[in-house]
């Protein structure tokens, strides 16, 4: 994606600014935008439910094993305080506690791949986020986050980056998220490997708002940015970043994506057939985007999802 186009879904609102504390988690709203035209049918040609097989493609229960090992990732996170233990460990006592295998991803460094699956997805998102948040990347210091906020000098560039959501939303760390920022060498990549990061970053979209990963101002960008990152260290090829990405934007967004499987399924497009690059850009996966699709389907049954706070 060129420049221009990227910055012609740039969210000011999205900003900190425009967010309000809920809970101890930063949400907010935005005017989205609108994306390019979609060639639609009617809604009278349209309309087949949801079935129960579509489902359990779009979001099967048994969970998908990602082509990435975790290692000692959690460890590290959690030795420079970007990851604080005691309040992880906190927030979700309230949600039921954490279990023995999604306690060892933070302690223990002998982890291998990850199963993310509907139950321990809202976990990897918070844990991406941190990753994402806190890896030293160039897409974080020279790019949207910093050239966007209306800022002056790099001190007032950085300084403004705070005011994002998936920045300031951030509650999770020792000391101030922006302590942590683009700080600490966790993934270290080739200059090959940044280049595929940054081009695949600026196609994957999410929902909740208009802009690619390559801006990653809410925490499911933050969260993708720090996935991306770790695919592309260890190898993983862009078709299959694009696949594992688009079944993790399922779990995190589940029922965008039953919506738009059910869109597609009345097109005579099966969930295995899809592109997953088609579907991540902005036609699908963008707010505005998505937009369009919802008002041409039933929408299923809501399985939650989607929250921009920890």
């Amino acid at each position: 994606m060129e420049e221009k186009n990227i910055k012609d879904h740039i969210l000011p609102a999205s900003i900190l600014i425009a967010a309000v504390v809920i809970a101890g988690a930063w949400v907010y709203t935005a005017r989205l935008k609108e994306a390019p035209t979609l060639r639609l049918q009617s809604a009278s040609e349209i309309g087949v439910p949801t079935s129960e097989d579509v489902g359990k493609k779009v979001l099967p229960s048994q969970g998908v094993v990602l082509p990435i090992r975790w290692g000692d990732l959690g460890v590290k996170m959690v030795s420079v305080g970007l990851i604080d233990k005691e309040r992880f460990g906190t927030l979700y006592a309230e949600r039921g506690g954490l279990s023995a295998e999604e306690r060892k991803f933070l302690e223990q460094a002998d982890n291998g791949q990850i199963k993310i699956t509907p139950h321990n997805s809202g976990i990897w998102l918070n844990i991406f986020w941190a990753l994402g948040l806190g890896t030293k990347n160039d897409i974080l210091d020279a790019g949207p986050m910093v050239r966007y906020g209306g800022a002056g000098s790099p001190a007032e560039a950085l300084a403004k980056a705070g005011n994002f959501a998936s920045t300031g939303g951030w509650t999770l760390s020792k000391g101030d998220a922006m302590e942590h920022y683009s700080r600490h060498p966790l993934i270290a990549l080739t200059p090959e490997e940044q280049e595929l990061v940054e081009r695949v970053s600026k196609n994957i979209y999410r929902p909740c708002c208009n802009n690619p990963t390559y801006f990653p101002d809410c925490n499911h960008g933050m969260a993708m940015l720090g996935l991306l990152e770790l695919m592309a260290s260890q190898g993983v090829n862009e078709e299959e970043m694009y696949k594992a990405a688009l079944q993790v934007n399922a779990y995190w967004f589940p029922d965008t994506y039953l919506t738009i499987a059910q869109y597609l399924s009345s097109q005579g497009v099966s969930w295995e057939e899809v592109n997953p690059k088609e579907i991540l850009g902005a036609n699908y996966s963008s707010g505005s985007g998505y937009r369009k699709i919802l008002d041409q389907v039933t929408v299923p049954e809501r399985r939650g999802g989607g929250s921009c706070g920890v």
